[in-house]
Order: C-alpha cells, then structure tokens, then sequence
C-alpha cells in the first residue's frame, strides 16, 4: 500500500496511490462508509497502529476492486482522482523528528576521504525545511553557489521506539520513502582543515546547519508499508540531475543497516508513529566529483528507490 498526502488546506488529506490514479481517503466515506474512521493525517493513521493501516488497507482494496460503478461514484464524488494532476505534499509533512543518519555508505565515505564510523552517526534535520514532489527547491540568499544532492532511502517509524534491540527493530518500521538530504557545502572544507577538536567540532556544526534550509527536504512522493518491500537492503537507488545520473547504488552498500540504527539512536531517543529516519547518501554527490558540481536554477533533480517511485524537485533561483 502506498500512502500520500493530497495538498490541501489545513495540512493535506490522507490518501492512498491505486495504479493511476489518487483515491481521497477522507473523501471516499460516501461511497465507502469505513473510511469515516480513518483519521485525516497519514501521521494519525500511523498513530493507530496496525489495525489503523488495516482499515486504510480495507478501503483501498474496496476501490481498487475493479467495480466499475464504484470507481464512476469515487472519480464524481472527487474521492478519485489522476495521480498525474494530483498535487501532492510529503506523506507525512509533519514528522516530530527527521533523524539524518551520516557517514552509511561505503562507497560514500571513500569519494569525501572519511574513514568507516565504529558506530552510526546522525543529526536532527528540521521538519520545517520539508517539501513535497514536485515542489521548488529554492537556492538561499545567502548561499546559493555550493547546493549539493544527497538522494536517501529512508524509513518511517509506526509505532513509540525506545531503547529496543536489534531483533526486534524492524517491528517497529512502519513503511519506506524518499527523503533528498539537500546541502548547502560552503562549510565542509571548513570541517577538513579544521585544526584541533573544538574546531572541529564547531566546523561541524556549521556544515549540519547548511543542511536546515528551507526547502532543504524534499519528500515522497508515497510512504510503501513496509509488506511492500521485501528486503530494504537490496534496493536500487537513482537520483539524476537534468536526466544525468549522479548516484547509482544499490542499499547492500549501507554500512549500517536498519536493525542496527534504530537499535543504536533509539537508546537516547524516543521515536514517535510518522518520525523519519535518513540512510544516509550513497556515493556521487556533486561535492564529491572532481570538478565539484553543484544544482543550480532551471535544475531538475530526481531521486528514484527501487519499489517507492520517484522523488522530482524543480530548483529556483533565490527568492527576493
């Protein structure tokens, strides 16, 4: 099942992607009276646990059931729509905490000459710099020249996480999506020649802020349940620049799987239904490549996961 979130006022409208097409949750009670309980919010249902998916399941599997005269009453009612003029929001634009995991990838570490962690590292990246598919990314003001592309298979969380194992992890997962770790990396070089900890440490610090932009976290465009994929550390991933491909890897590649961040961040935090974890960046990014290559306006970057679709984002020159 893949979840979304219809753009709309007051915060979207839970919905669900059936073949071509966008079926409204909300808007589907008429014709299927179930769907009256099913919470507004892609976030809400998640909040409801399994048996809230299971009414969301219900419903879809009603209106994907090929009835003709339903599907006539779904599209008449606006409850059915096409998913190609359907504008969406990120399916769960209102996380409490977007945890960005660092330093994951093999082949990643090698192309910004840094050693293989002990153990995961991570960030707080700010809900507020979420944005859908589709939606602008848009160059900052005061830092528009260095803009770099991180394409990240990322995860959601479905139920309260704290302090659990590694067998145990996984049950706690509610789907998959895509998240683009946008960078603004006027301060990496600061973090390399940065010369004794405090240094460092302030260096790194700058270099995490240039990932909190607005517009700096594009994501979507569903959430997979997580019966969807059968194996998320066996999957392509994609993201091109103008149709070019920039990063081609497969989540084998990941040096921390799964079991073992949720396992590891979640002895200090405690994650709530709808938060999002980052994987982290494979390989390729445009700080990486020699010459340096950053987006700039007029760009389009795509990132595609194997099993999700494809995540799209327009970028803008600075706004006045």
């Amino acid at each position: 099942m893949k979840l979304v979130t219809i753009d709309a006022p007051g915060g979207g409208r839970a919905g669900a992607l059936i073949g071509d097409d966008i079926l409204d949750l909300g808007r589907a009670a008429s014709a299927i009276p179930i769907a009256g309980w099913i919470p507004t919010s892609v976030r809400r249902i998640l909040e409801g646990g399994d048996e809230g998916l299971d009414v969301v399941r219900r419903v879809v599997d009603k209106a994907a059931g090929g009835k003709s005269g339903l599907a006539a009453q779904l599209r008449e009612q606006g409850a059915l729509t096409p998913a190609a003029s359907t504008r969406l929001m990120a399916p769960i634009p209102d996380p409490s905490c977007i945890w960005s995991c660092g330093m994951n990838y093999g082949e990643h570490l090698k192309e910004m000459n840094t050693p293989i962690p002990d153990q995961p590292t991570g960030f707080v990246k700010s809900s507020n710099a979420i944005i859908g598919p589709g939606a602008p990314i848009v160059l900052p003001k005061q830092c528009p020249e260095m803009v770099d592309f991180e394409g990240e298979f990322s995860f959601v969380i479905g139920r309260e996480c704290h302090n659990v194992g590694e067998a145990e992890a996984m049950d706690y997962v509610a789907g998959y999506t895509i998240v683009n770790d946008v960078s603004a990396r006027d301060w990496v070089a600061g973090v390399f020649a940065a010369n004794g900890n405090m240094p460092a440490i302030h260096a790194w610090e700058l270099n995490i802020l240039g990932k909190q932009l607005p517009t700096f976290s594009p994501m979507g465009p569903v959430m997979v349940t997580r019966d969807e994929i059968k194996d998320p550390h066996d999957l392509d991933l994609k993201t091109t620049l103008n149709g070019q491909v920039m990063q081609s890897t497969n989540t084998d590649d990941l040096v921390f799987g799964l079991p073992r961040l949720i396992a590891h961040f979640s002895r200090w935090l405690r994650f709530r239904p709808g938060d999002i974890f980052t994987t982290g960046s494979p390989s390729g990014v445009g700080y990486g490549r020699k010459p340096k290559l950053f987006m700039k306006p007029g760009d389009t970057i795509a990132v595609t996961v194997e099993g999700i679709g494809t995540l799209s984002n327009p970028i803008v020159a600075p706004r006045s």
